[in-house]
């Protein structure tokens, strides 16, 4: 209890008044160094100017703000549905394409647009494919396996070609596009000889004409696209024997 009513007396000897609080206060050179007190009256200083909002330096600088990425909607980080592309886009799918590759191969006088038969669009192909060996089953010839396989081959041997002749890069996926598209009108006789027999005067015309049709349309595209001017009877040639493998499978 001494010790504290000692401690008191000290305390209120140095001169600190409640009106102090929050500026720096002045002391005598005069307290000693090993009094308690002198402990006291110097801490309770440096909290005071500590806590004095004269004393506080403001930032005046930017704050750091992430960019939000395009794509996020809220900052979520989730893509918004309506800026997602559609299933068929992603897909590769592009059915005003296909029309308008179909309606290249079904006139063979029409000028070909090289930006779109440059795609290496295999849907349309495929389809053909996949008619031409249907129509042929339903002709009592079931022959998939040689539509297949004539395909693979015909489009690796018209590939080394083209790549010789042409100075422009060539890739497999455009001369397969091409060819599968020019089998259309093989499919038409295909599906003509399922109604009609083609092993007569008729059908070898028929046959003559489908080939010139499949050889003069593919030829044409190869050239817009692969910038062969003049090379397109060069080009019809190779084209013509394929197919006309379609047309014997067709006929016999």
């Amino acid at each position: 209890m001494g010790d504290f009513q000692q401690f008191e007396q000290d305390f209120y000897q140095t001169g600190y008044y409640i009106d102090d609080q929050g500026h720096t206060v002045a002391y005598c050179d005069g307290y000693d160094s090993t009094d308690p007190a002198y402990y006291d009256t110097g801490a309770q200083a440096f909290v005071s100017g500590a806590l004095d909002p004269s004393m506080e330096q403001q930032y005046t600088g930017q704050f750091f703000q992430p960019a939000m990425p395009s794509g996020t909607v809220g900052g979520t980080g989730i893509d918004s549905p309506e800026e997602e592309p559609p299933l068929l886009e992603e897909l590769g799918i592009n059915f005003d394409h296909i029309w308008q590759k179909t309606l290249t191969v079904l006139n063979p006088f029409k000028p070909a647009d090289g930006s779109i038969m440059n795609e290496t669009d295999l849907t349309g192909p495929i389809l053909f494919c996949v008619a031409l060996g249907v129509t042929l089953m339903m002709a009592g010839k079931v022959h998939f396996g040689y539509v297949y396989g004539i395909s693979a081959a015909a489009c690796i041997g018209m590939y080394i070609l083209l790549s010789l002749m042409s100075s422009l890069a060539v890739s497999y996926g455009c001369v397969a596009s091409v060819l599968g598209y020019c089998l259309l009108p093989m499919v038409a006789l295909s599906a003509f000889a399922v109604f009609y027999s083609l092993q007569g005067v008729l059908g070898t015309l028929l046959a003559l004409l489908g080939i010139c049709w499949c050889s003069l349309s593919a030829s044409k595209i190869f050239i817009s696209t692969l910038a062969m001017d003049g090379q397109q009877l060069l080009v019809a040639y190779p084209c013509a024997l394929l197919y006309g493998l379609f047309a014997l499978l067709t006929v016999f």
